[in-house]
Protein backbone atom coordinates (compact mmCIF):
# COMPACT_ATOMS: atom_id res chain seq x y z
CA UNK A 1 0.00 0.00 0.00
CA UNK A 2 1.52 3.28 -0.93
CA UNK A 3 1.85 6.14 1.46
CA UNK A 4 1.18 9.89 1.41
CA UNK A 5 4.83 10.46 1.92
CA UNK A 6 6.24 8.11 -0.95
CA UNK A 7 3.63 10.71 -3.05
CA UNK A 8 5.51 12.28 -5.72
CA UNK A 9 4.63 14.61 -8.68
CA UNK A 10 5.20 13.36 -12.13
CA UNK A 11 8.39 14.44 -13.95
CA UNK A 12 8.63 17.26 -15.97
CA UNK A 13 5.42 18.91 -14.08
CA UNK A 14 7.48 21.01 -11.25
CA UNK A 15 9.46 23.46 -12.94
CA UNK A 16 12.43 25.44 -10.09
CA UNK A 17 12.13 29.05 -10.09
CA UNK A 18 14.67 31.23 -12.07
CA UNK A 19 16.87 32.52 -9.34
CA UNK A 20 17.78 35.99 -10.80
CA UNK A 21 20.41 38.41 -9.29
CA UNK A 22 22.83 35.82 -7.78
CA UNK A 23 25.70 36.42 -9.42
CA UNK A 24 27.44 36.52 -13.21
CA UNK A 25 27.97 32.26 -12.81
CA UNK A 26 24.43 31.94 -12.52
CA UNK A 27 23.24 33.78 -16.21
CA UNK A 28 21.21 35.70 -14.58
CA UNK A 29 23.54 38.14 -12.30
CA UNK A 30 24.05 41.51 -12.72
CA UNK A 31 20.73 42.99 -14.78
CA UNK A 32 18.53 39.91 -13.76
CA UNK A 33 17.63 39.22 -17.97
CA UNK A 34 16.10 42.31 -17.99
CA UNK A 35 19.16 43.88 -20.38
CA UNK A 36 20.63 47.14 -20.34
CA UNK A 37 18.44 50.26 -19.30
CA UNK A 38 15.09 51.24 -20.55
CA UNK A 39 11.52 51.52 -19.34
CA UNK A 40 11.42 47.91 -18.88
CA UNK A 41 14.67 47.24 -17.09
CA UNK A 42 12.99 49.74 -14.04
CA UNK A 43 11.40 48.26 -10.93
CA UNK A 44 7.48 48.27 -12.05
CA UNK A 45 8.57 49.29 -15.32
CA UNK A 46 5.86 48.00 -18.00
CA UNK A 47 3.14 50.15 -19.13
CA UNK A 48 -0.50 48.84 -19.65
CA UNK A 49 -1.18 46.60 -22.11
CA UNK A 50 -3.05 49.51 -24.15
CA UNK A 51 -0.26 52.06 -23.94
CA UNK A 52 0.55 53.06 -27.04
CA UNK A 53 3.99 54.32 -26.70
CA UNK A 54 2.85 58.20 -26.43
CA UNK A 55 0.81 58.21 -29.70
CA UNK A 56 -3.09 59.60 -28.43
CA UNK A 57 -4.71 56.34 -27.54
CA UNK A 58 -7.54 54.93 -29.64
CA UNK A 59 -10.28 55.52 -27.34
CA UNK A 60 -9.63 59.54 -27.79
CA UNK A 61 -9.13 59.55 -31.36
CA UNK A 62 -12.09 58.05 -31.78
CA UNK A 63 -15.37 60.60 -32.52
CA UNK A 64 -17.86 60.86 -30.07
CA UNK A 65 -21.27 59.91 -31.61
CA UNK A 66 -25.22 60.39 -29.98
CA UNK A 67 -26.40 61.16 -26.84
CA UNK A 68 -28.74 59.68 -23.99
CA UNK A 69 -32.35 61.37 -23.37
CA UNK A 70 -32.64 62.10 -20.27
CA UNK A 71 -36.69 62.80 -20.55
CA UNK A 72 -36.79 59.21 -22.42
CA UNK A 73 -39.90 57.03 -20.56
CA UNK A 74 -38.51 53.55 -19.69
CA UNK A 75 -41.10 50.68 -20.19
CA UNK A 76 -41.70 47.33 -18.21
CA UNK A 77 -42.12 44.78 -20.56
CA UNK A 78 -44.98 42.11 -20.35
CA UNK A 79 -46.03 39.59 -22.85
CA UNK A 80 -49.33 38.28 -23.67
CA UNK A 81 -48.09 34.49 -22.31
CA UNK A 82 -48.02 35.64 -18.79
CA UNK A 83 -51.68 36.18 -18.52
CA UNK A 84 -52.62 32.28 -19.63
CA UNK A 85 -53.27 31.49 -16.19
CA UNK A 86 -54.82 35.07 -15.17
CA UNK A 87 -58.86 34.29 -15.10
CA UNK A 88 -61.70 36.18 -13.44
CA UNK A 89 -63.54 39.39 -13.13
CA UNK A 90 -60.95 41.47 -11.34
CA UNK A 91 -58.62 43.79 -13.40
CA UNK A 92 -55.21 43.40 -13.85
CA UNK A 93 -53.08 46.27 -12.93
CA UNK A 94 -49.23 47.19 -12.96
CA UNK A 95 -49.40 46.16 -8.98
CA UNK A 96 -51.02 43.10 -9.73
CA UNK A 97 -48.23 42.34 -12.03
CA UNK A 98 -45.42 43.60 -9.34
CA UNK A 99 -46.96 41.29 -6.79
CA UNK A 100 -46.58 38.10 -9.23
CA UNK A 101 -43.72 39.03 -10.22
CA UNK A 102 -43.94 39.95 -13.86
CA UNK A 103 -42.19 43.42 -13.34
CA UNK A 104 -39.69 44.40 -11.51
CA UNK A 105 -40.31 47.61 -10.39
CA UNK A 106 -43.69 49.87 -10.56
CA UNK A 107 -42.81 52.03 -13.77
CA UNK A 108 -44.72 52.33 -16.65
CA UNK A 109 -45.66 48.95 -18.74
CA UNK A 110 -46.19 47.87 -21.78
CA UNK A 111 -47.64 44.84 -22.69
CA UNK A 112 -46.80 43.27 -25.75
CA UNK A 113 -48.42 40.65 -27.86
CA UNK A 114 -46.13 37.79 -27.45
CA UNK A 115 -48.66 34.87 -26.76
CA UNK A 116 -52.40 33.63 -27.11
CA UNK A 117 -55.06 34.38 -24.17
CA UNK A 118 -58.04 32.60 -23.71
CA UNK A 119 -60.04 34.01 -21.00
CA UNK A 120 -61.37 37.61 -21.27
CA UNK A 121 -59.91 39.51 -18.69
CA UNK A 122 -59.28 43.59 -18.24
CA UNK A 123 -55.66 44.43 -18.25
CA UNK A 124 -55.09 48.17 -17.04
CA UNK A 125 -51.39 49.09 -18.62
CA UNK A 126 -49.61 52.28 -19.93
CA UNK A 127 -48.68 50.65 -23.48
CA UNK A 128 -50.54 48.12 -25.49
CA UNK A 129 -48.57 46.85 -28.68
CA UNK A 130 -51.51 46.72 -31.64
CA UNK A 131 -51.10 42.84 -31.76
CA UNK A 132 -51.53 42.44 -27.87
CA UNK A 133 -54.85 45.05 -28.33
CA UNK A 134 -56.39 43.12 -30.99
CA UNK A 135 -55.52 39.62 -28.77
CA UNK A 136 -57.17 40.97 -25.51
CA UNK A 137 -60.42 42.50 -27.37
CA UNK A 138 -60.89 38.97 -29.62
CA UNK A 139 -60.51 36.98 -26.10
CA UNK A 140 -63.28 38.99 -25.42
CA UNK A 141 -61.51 41.14 -22.90
CA UNK A 142 -60.42 44.73 -22.52
CA UNK A 143 -57.33 47.16 -23.08
CA UNK A 144 -56.94 50.23 -20.24
CA UNK A 145 -55.31 52.58 -20.91
CA UNK A 146 -53.90 54.68 -17.96
CA UNK A 147 -52.73 58.20 -18.12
Amino acid sequence: MMQLSELKAAPGTRKARKRIGRGIGSGNGKTSGKGQKGQKSRSGGNPHPWFEGGQMALQRRLPKRGFTNIFKTEYEIVNLSKFKDVSGDAPVTPEIMKEKGWIRKLSPVKVLGTGDLSDSIKIHAHKFSQSAKEKIEKAGGEAILIK
